[in-house]
C-alpha cells in the first residue's frame, strides 16, 4: 500500500504546509505535522510543494497464488429453510462469470434441518452445495455464522465470493472479509470478471456522480455484496445436477454469547421490490398537495407509489418508498417517473425494469438515456391528461 510521508527537517513554514491540502488531511498538533484519516491519496500536496516536504512510497504489494483459490460461492440467505430470492440471482451471476473463466459455482447453506431447502439449490445448475447443519445455526448469531464462514473458505478456498446485500448478508460478508484481510465492495450494479479470475467489481460512488471500478487483485477471496433484482435469477430445471457435501465443525466454534430469547414472526407487507407497475415522483412535483395525482395515477394503473431522494426528504412518502441506492432496488414491468432527473444512484436502483417511461421538462436530463419512452413535457399537464384518457378508456370498455 502506498504512503505519504512528511519530511520534517524540511519543513519552513507548518502552517502554509497545512493549507496544501484542501481535504484538511494535514494536522500540526503540538509542534509536529502529520497526515490523518481525511488523506485521499490525490497528491495534490506532492505537487503544491515546492520544498519537498513530502514523499511518496510505493511500499511492496503483497502476492497471491491464485492458482490455489477456484471458483465462485454464492452465501445462501435463508429464514427456516425458505431461501431468499436474492440468492437466486447471484446464483445466476455467478454461473455467468464461472463460464468465463471455467470456474465451478459453489453454494454455502448453514442452518438447521436444511437438507430438503439446500437440494433445491441443485436445480439450478450449481456444482456443488456445501450444507452446514447444526442445531447451533438455527437462528442467526454472528460468532458461529461467521466461524463456519471461515471454515467453509479454508477447506474450499473459492476465489470470489457474492452475498446478498440483506440485513444478515451486510453483517455477516465484512466481518468474514475482514478475518482474511481482504477487500468487500458493497451494493455493487455491476459485476464482471477478467481471464485471471480478478473480479470487476463496479458501483456507484461520492454521492453517484462516478461509477466506481474497483478491483482486489492482490488479495483472496474477493467479497461483494449485491441487493436484491439487480441481477436476473436464473431458470430451475427439471433435474439436479451437482454434489451436495455435509460439513462438519468443530462444535466449540459454533458456541455463542448470544442467546436468543423469544422470535416475533414480523408482519409481511408489499413493498415496491415486489410491484409490477411503479410510478415514481420526483423533484419535479412541487407541493404535498400534488401528489394527489401521482396517487389517481397509480390506482388507476394498479401501481406502487415511489420516490427519489429528494421527494423522500420531505417527507411526502414513507422512506420504505424510496427508490435508488440508499433506498431500494426494484424491477418492474412498468415504471413510469415523474419529474425525476436521472442521477446515478436512483437510476441504479431502478434500470433493470423492464418498461421505463420518462417524463420531464428538460430534454438533457440524464433519465431519457435510460428511458424506452421520453415524454419531454411538463408532469402537470401530462399526467391529467393521461389520468383523463385512461378513464376515458375504462369508460368504453364498460
Amino acid at each position: 500500500m502506498a504512503k505519504i510521508i512528511i519530511n520534517h527537517d524540511k519543513v519552513k513554514d507548518p502552517q502554509k504546509i497545512v493549507e496544501l491540502c484542501p481535504f484538511g488531511a494535514i494536522d500540526y498538533i503540538n509542534g509536529y505535522l502529520s497526515i490523518n484519516s481525511a488523506c485521499k491519496m490525490c497528491r495534490l500536496c506532492l505537487k503544491k510543494d515546492t520544498d519537498g516536504v513530502f514523499k511518496y512510497v510505493e511500499s511492496q504489494r503483497p502476492q497471491v497464488d491464485k492458482s490455489l483459490w477456484n471458483g465462485i460461492a454464492v452465501y445462501v440467505d435463508h429464514l427456516e429453510g425458505d431461501i431468499y430470492p436474492v440468492t437466486f440471482e447471484l446464483i445466476g451471476k455467478a454461473e455467468e462469470l464461472a463460464a468465463k473463466t471455467g470456474q465451478p459455482v459453489y453454494c454455502l447453506m448453514m442452518g438447521h434441518n436444511i437438507a430438503d431447502s439446500a437440494a433445491e439449490l441443485m436445480h439450478y445448475g450449481v456444482d456443488e452445495v456445501f450444507i452446514y447443519d447444526y442445531k447451533e445455526l438455527e437462528h442467526f448469531r454472528i460468532e458461529p455464522y461467521t466461524a463456519v464462514f471461515e471454515d467453509f473458505i479454508k477447506q474450499v478456498k473459492p476465489s470470489s465470493i457474492l452475498v446478498g446485500g440483506t440485513t444478515i448478508g451486510r453483517s455477516l460478508a465484512p466481518r468474514i472479509a475482514a478475518r482474511f484481510r481482504t477487500g468487500l465492495t458493497a451494493d455493487c450494479t455491476v459485476l464482471d470478471i477478467q481471464p485471471d479470475t480478478n473480479l470487476d467489481q463496479i458501483r456507484p460512488a461520492f454521492g453517484g456522480n462516478i461509477m466506481a471500478h474497483i478491483n482486489t487483485p492482490d488479495h483472496r477471496p474477493q467479497f461483494a455484496t449485491v441487493r436484491y433484482k439487480i441481477f436476473n435469477a436464473p431458470e430451475k430445471k427439471g433435474t439436479s445436477s451437482g454434489n451436495l457435501r455435509r460439513c462438519t465443525i468443530d462444535a466449540a466454534k459454533l458456541k455463542s454469547n448470544i442467546k436468543v430469547l423469544e422470535i416475533n414472526a414480523k408482519e409481511l407487507e408489499t413493498g415496491i421490490e415486489d410491484a409490477e407497475v411503479i410510478i415514481v415522483a420526483g423533484r419535479g412535483v412541487k407541493k404535498a398537495e400534488d401528489m394527489e395525482m401521482i396517487m389517481e395515477l397509480a390506482k388507476l394503473l394498479n401501481a406502487q407509489v415511489a420516490g427519489t431522494r429528494s421527494l423522500i426528504e420531505t417527507g411526502w412518502l414513507d422512506p420504505k418508498r424510496q427508490i435508488g441506492l440508499s433506498g431500494r432496488t426494484v424491477k418492474p414491468q412498468l415504471i413510469i417517473t415523474c419529474g425525476v432527473s436521472g442521477a446515478i444512484q436512483f437510476v441504479a436502483g431502478m434500470n433493470g425494469s423492464e418498461h421505463i417511461v420518462a417524463i420531464n421538462t428538460d430534454k438533457q436530463a440524464p433519465i431519457f438515456q435510460n428511458a424506452h419512452v421520453g415524454i419531454v413535457g411538463d408532469i402537470y399537464e401530462i399526467i391529467p391528461a393521461l389520468i383523463k384518457n385512461i378513464k376515458s378508456g375504462m369508460e368504453v370498455k364498460s
